[in-house]
């Protein structure tokens, strides 16, 4: 048994993905982002290789794009962003809000059982019609109180995710619904330890994280880059406060980095890349060490993303 993770160019060991960042999105392209959510419209593959140059250079190896099925995801795209950077991308399978499908969309009439089915496939065959693999699979929630169509692809992921092994990431809407997502991901049976959850530290709370990372989930910090003119950003001092509860190994970090405005190669700012060249930086300072910042970026997703064979 060899552990390995799933990238658009193919499986590769755990150990080679280095500096990771766990929730990215370097292409968004659909009709519906195009003409309601043109702030996160990201077509353009020259673009995101000029922004993921960046990050290359920074010391970023490996990208997890966090776009799921049929929402504006490009598996080609994506692979050619990975081919021009050598930068490792995780592409993944999954659904988002129903805000990003039309009302008539085939794949919102599918049961549990037949996402499933389609998630699996996307992760042994291909996406789109593709032979590009899926390496992760999304779920999202709305709120405090989980949808009818959000149990459902809770139950779909549950269902590839005991089949392939794939982890599981997961959108909390403002950070909240999390504890709530704990306890259906635990009636599905799915163990924690093989999932994310996404966009936590909107919520700044520090009890509801030390209640969430209790129950030995993982968690995935991004408002960094939201948060980069400060001299102690509320993210970077929940990092530290949830390592010096016992909780490093449980933690990642990315960017959501959808806005346009944030990219370097749009003219935004600060850039992708300061999440690991000027964040890392901050949490040091704060008091991490250089071992706790590489657990972090490195360690954390490598363990997360991998699965045997």
């Amino acid at each position: 048994m060899s552990s390995k993770v799933r990238t658009v160019r193919g499986d590769i060991s755990a150990e080679s993905l280095g500096v990771t960042y766990m929730h990215e999105h370097l292409i968004i392209e659909s009709e519906i982002v195009k003409k309601d959510y043109e702030h996160i419209y990201l077509p353009s593959t020259e673009d995101a290789v000029a922004e993921v140059m960046l990050c290359k250079k920074a010391g970023v190896q490996s990208m997890v794009d966090c776009m799921p099925t049929g929402s504006g995801r490009n598996p080609q795209k994506l692979r050619k962003i990975s081919e021009l950077t050598g930068i490792n991308i995780i592409a993944t399978t999954g659904l988002h809000h129903d805000r990003y499908y039309k009302n008539d969309d085939e794949i919102e009439k599918l049961r549990s059982s037949q996402l499933g089915q389609l998630f699996i496939n996307e992760i042994e065959n291909g996406m789109d019609d593709t032979e590009i693999k899926a390496g992760i699979i999304k779920v999202v929630t709305s709120g405090s109180e989980i949808k009818d169509r959000e149990i459902k692809l809770f139950e779909a992921a549950a269902i590839a995710h005991d089949k392939t092994g794939i982890s599981i990431i997961s959108h909390c809407e403002h950070g909240k619904g999390a504890l709530e997502q704990i306890k259906l991901f635990t009636k599905l049976g799915i163990k924690l330890n093989r999932v994310t959850l996404s966009h936590t530290d909107k919520e700044n709370d520090h009890g509801y994280h030390r209640e969430l990372l209790s129950s030995g989930i993982n968690v995935e910090y991004d408002q960094s880059l939201r948060q980069f003119n400060g001299e102690q950003p509320e993210s970077a001092l929940l990092t530290i406060a949830m390592i010096e509860a016992g909780y490093l190994n449980q933690i990642m970090l990315g960017t959501d980095g959808a806005r346009r405005s944030l990219w370097s190669a749009l003219g935004g700012k600060p850039g992708l890349s300061w999440l690991y060249s000027g964040w890392g930086k901050k949490l040091k300072e704060l008091g991490a060490t250089e071992e706790q910042v590489e657990r972090l970026f490195i360690t954390n997703p490598a363990e997360v993303l991998s699965f045997s064979s």
